[in-house]
């Protein structure tokens, strides 16, 4: 049914930075006017690689320099953003069991060990803190996977919601790049996904978390079909739909509904 709105932790750079280079090229397109996509289709395998900038302009701000819509609520949950192996994003979530990051399924296999970045941002407001995890679960549909951190930074995990609002954000690290924050509009959600317009994501944004109004997250970001045009949308999947597949996490970690 569709819906509508009503210790051990730190670590050299260079460890970073060979994933990072990785990510540096750029945006490719054609002339052609593409096909709007419906929303409320079947989804498609994910690609790390899917170009998903909605409009002419890529509307990014450093995460430091952010007066939006969401600027009460964005610097409580930055923190708990990362970017993994110098190529995906996650949020370190608020669970029953035990603090996890969570990330896109496409991003990991189970039993990888994962390179995790906290405070990778433009004038940072702390000192990066680098640690490394287990991927203990990890699926494509829904397309997810969790982050067993070696060592827990001191850092408040963002709680879980199924509650959409009329606007909301996405803190990422688009090409591996400086974490920044993008805004836009809720569209709809059905079959486990949420779908979302004029809210930029790039290569290496996979696995960030889509926040609500009051800063919780209702979804994880894995696949976009917006384009420069202004056209399409992008979507994740929700917190519902991870919690429903995976042993670790638990319906009472969703805070609201």
């Amino acid at each position: 049914m569709e819906s509508r709105p009503p210790g051990q932790v730190m670590r050299p750079w260079g460890l970073l930075l060979t994933g990072t280079v990785l990510l540096g090229f750029t945006a490719c397109g054609g002339s052609a006017v593409p096909v709007v996509p419906r929303v409320c289709e079947e989804p498609r395998v994910p690609e790390v690689g899917s170009l998903t900038q909605c409009g002419p302009i890529a509307d990014f701000t450093p995460i430091n320099r952010y007066q939006g819509a969401f600027a009460d609520v964005v610097q409580a949950r930055e923190d708990a953003v990362v970017i993994i192996d110098g190529r995906c994003t996650g949020t370190l979530i608020q669970a029953s069991a035990g603090p996890v990051v969570v990330t896109a399924g496409h991003c990991a296999a189970v039993g990888d060990r994962a390179l995790v970045v906290f405070n990778f941002e433009d004038a940072p407001d702390g000192d990066p803190l680098i640690t490394e995890g287990t991927v203990i679960e990890q699926a494509l549909e829904p397309d997810y996977a969790l982050i067993a951190l070696d060592v827990l930074p001191d850092v408040t995990p963002v709680p879980l919601t199924a509650r959409a609002t009329e606007r909301l954000a996405i803190i990422q690290h688009p090409r591996g790049r400086p974490k920044v924050i993008a805004e836009g509009g809720y569209l709809a959600t059905c079959r486990q996904l949420v779908y979302y317009t004029d809210l930029d994501t790039l290569v290496g944004s996979s696995g960030a978390g889509v926040l609500n109004r009051e800063g919780h997250l209702l979804g994880i970001h894995t696949d976009g079909d917006c384009y420069s045009t202004g056209q399409g949308s992008n979507r994740g999947w929700t917190s519902d739909a991870l919690v429903e597949a995976s042993p670790y996490l638990l319906p009472s970690d969703i805070v609201e509904r």
